[in-house]
């Protein structure tokens, strides 16, 4: 969305050209007032808010996420972020020596080593399909996935939206053709809902978790970890709390585990009706027309940058979301700062207050520019990247 009429829902600084949404996302002023009033609640009276009416509040907020994610507000669990969520499910499920864990090599950092120590510890194998780069089509990924697949293959775990390469992935594609092959699906969806319509019951994933902190813009530490009703029973929590002994009846043992792991603050997943109300309501088409919208602007930015710099798409159209990358000239390698953020991404903050992701990939002196990559050889083509992306923020 342009930035002029919306900047003002949201307290970003005014002196940075934000173009790293992905990140971490950025939670409006109007969803952070009700987390201020939600939170001045509970410090008032913590035992009355805590145990008598946090249940019937996240009970609410689920019911919004469902109708937001079309799915049944009991096959879903609050949790911390996507990674919580990818963790849970790999350190609740069993396996045995021979079996094969498949994923791909976009996948996110913290989740393939979440993967890479299930697999030590049960002794089995990470096989990993190197997808085509750049990507021709939508089924190329699909061909290439399932020509991993083997009969000792026993759960997929992919990104719906990769992190490092924006690649909007077909995963209701693969969920099916998995499902057919007798094999299970794990989707980490951090980048999912709210850059791309989700229907969590279509999907028929056996697990798919999200962030809400990012693109819906709930405040940081809302997500969610939805999981089939039938595979329920398997699934623990990171943190075994009250529930696993409760002897109530009224709520599944899924919803005892997973809707109390100690005492936190609740605030970030009860503000996600808020935050879907605030961002839904700023265009009049609501949801569809702000996403719509998103995905034509990070679409626009990317025919833009790669005519100032002279180079081609990764990906058809079909496969952008609400972020796109675009390849940078390749420069001489460098190390990261101690943050772990490239020099070049350092240095437009730096000299031109432009927040924006330079991603290596595959790997260093290759990288790119997520708007979402590189040290330049010369001056001349740092400024040239400078000057696209401050034309492009205007």
């Amino acid at each position: 969305m342009d930035a002029s009429p919306f900047r003002s829902h949201w307290s970003l600084d005014p002196e940075v050209t934000f173009l790293n949404h992905g990140s971490f996302g950025a939670c409006p002023t109007r969803v952070l007032e009700e987390q201020s009033r939600l939170r001045a609640r509970m410090e008032a009276e913590p035992v009355r808010f805590l145990h008598r009416e946090l249940e019937a509040l996240a009970d609410s907020a689920r019911v919004a996420l469902g109708a937001f994610l079309d799915a049944d507000p009991d096959d879903l669990a609050f949790v911390s972020n996507a990674t919580t969520g990818v963790n849970t499910v790999l350190q609740s499920l069993r396996f045995s020596p021979g079996d094969e864990l498949l994923t791909t090599d976009h996948e996110y950092n913290a989740s393939r080593n979440a993967l890479d120590f299930v697999a030590r510890r049960w002794g089995v194998k990470v096989v990993v399909a190197k997808l085509p780069w750049p990507v021709p089509s939508a089924q190329a990924v699909v061909d290439t996935v399932l020509a991993h697949v083997t009969e000792r293959t026993r759960l997929l775990l992919i990104d719906h939206i990769t992190s490092q390469t924006a690649l909007v992935l077909p995963v209701a594609q693969l969920v099916r053709a998995l499902r057919e092959r007798g094999v299970e699906t794990l989707v980490d969806g951090a980048h999912g809902p709210g850059q791309v319509p989700l229907s969590l019951r279509q999907l028929g994933a056996a697990y798919y978790t999200g962030n809400c902190h990012k693109w819906i813009c709930a405040p940081k530490g809302a997500a969610f970890l939805y999981v089939r009703r039938e595979l329920q029973q398997d699934l623990r929590p990171l943190v075994i709390s009250h529930g696993f002994n409760s002897r109530r009846k009224d709520r599944s043992q899924f919803r005892l585990d997973f809707d109390w792991v100690g005492t936190g603050d609740p605030t970030p997943f009860l503000c996600i009706p808020k935050a879907l109300e605030v961002v839904g309501g700023l265009l009049p088409g609501g949801w569809p027309e702000v996403m719509a919208s998103n995905r034509a602007k990070a679409l626009g930015a990317r025919r833009f940058l790669g005519e100032r710099l002279g180079v081609a798409p990764h990906c058809p159209e079909d496969m952008v979301g609400s972020m796109a990358t675009v390849s940078l000239p390749d420069g001489f390698p460098a190390e990261p700062s101690v943050l772990g953020l490239d020099p070049l991404q350092d240095r437009l903050l730096l000299e031109h207050g432009i927040e924006v992701p330079i991603v290596p990939w595959p790997r260093p002196p290759h990288r790119h520019v997520r708007v979402s990559a590189q040290l330049y050889n010369s001056h001349a083509e740092y400024q040239r990247l400078a000057e696209a992306l401050e034309a492009l923020s205007r």
